[in-house]
């Protein structure tokens, strides 16, 4: 059993080495995007949300 830990944790170790990790600048820029991205789309949501909630109480 210790040495299928020990095989795992050496197998983690080896592909954690293979990562790329993004820059601090690349990491803020990917955050603002998102952060945008889920702005615009809440607001799309809203917009929609309240558009059909008109046409609904002005039906009924």
């Amino acid at each position: 059993m210790r040495e299928k830990i020990l095989s795992y944790t050496s197998d983690v170790m080896k592909e954690m080495n293979k990562v790329t990790w993004p820059t601090k600048q690349e990491l803020k820029d990917s955050t603002v995007i998102v952060s945008a991205v889920c702005l615009i789309l809440s607001l799309f949501i809203f917009g929609i949300d309240n558009l059909i909630s008109f046409v609904i109480t002005s039906i009924f």
